[in-house]
């Protein structure tokens, strides 16, 4: 990536090494970008949990009960190496040892770090304190939640274009300027060989991050 900007702005061995430490932050990004799909990944399987555990809660099981039984039914719908697969064995496990469910719930919601599941876990531990119809508060928490992420998995879908036409539209600069550079070398030379083009690239390049930024804080809908 610094490799990149340094030749498409500047070309100069002297930008990329300046560029270097600005650089070192890409991998960063690209790990935030990692952990939010994983989190969005882990929401959609937690949704299809709920479902089940709902469906549990409705025929009479205890929430305890409904946790063990949803185990069997979430391996064979995801697999066994689906994430919230592995969550729930190690509530299941934490139950066999006798702990609290509440304080397993409130473990998986604090690792995951995702506020429906945070929603979830709360709301199960009011309801636990306070002593109310714990199946019923569960039972409709679980459905609104679940209808709340169905809303959102709609939009990321209705919003998957406009997504992919932005990250094109990010490499549009590059390609313009490596176009001129090949077909033109004579064309941008001012700008590479000139204080004020120097000057004039460095703005480029602001506006142009800028507009990742923007474009990105745009696409961030959240329901």
């Amino acid at each position: 990536m610094d490799l990149a900007v340094s030749y498409t702005f500047y070309k100069s061995i002297l930008a990329f090494l300046i560029l270097l430490p600005a650089a070192s932050a890409y991998p960063y990004l690209i790990r935030r970008s990692l952990v939010k799909k994983q989190k969005q990944q882990l929401l959609l399987e937690f949704r299809d949990a709920l479902g089940i555990l709902s469906s549990f809660l409705s025929a009479g099981l205890s929430t305890e009960n409904a946790f063990r039984s949803s185990l069997p039914e979430l391996r064979q719908l995801l697999g066994s190496d689906a994430m919230i697969v592995r969550e729930f064995q190690g509530i299941v496990n934490g139950l066999n040892m006798h702990q609290s469910l509440e304080s397993l719930l409130t473990d998986f919601a604090r690792r995951s770090s995702v506020d429906d599941i945070l929603s979830f876990a709360e709301i199960y531990s009011t309801a636990k304190r306070n002593g109310g119809e714990l199946v019923k508060i569960i039972g409709h928490t679980s459905g609104i939640i679940r209808d709340r992420i169905s809303i959102s998995e709609e939009i990321l879908t209705l919003n998957a274009s406009r997504q992919y036409e932005q990250k094109i539209m990010n490499l549009v600069p590059f390609l313009i300027i490596f176009y001129m550079n090949v077909t033109s070398p004579d064309f941008f030379t001012v700008l590479y060989k000139t204080l004020a083009g120097r000057v004039v690239m460095t703005v480029c390049l602001g506006i142009y991050l800028l507009a990742i930024w923007i474009s990105g804080k745009i696409m961030e809908i959240r329901v």
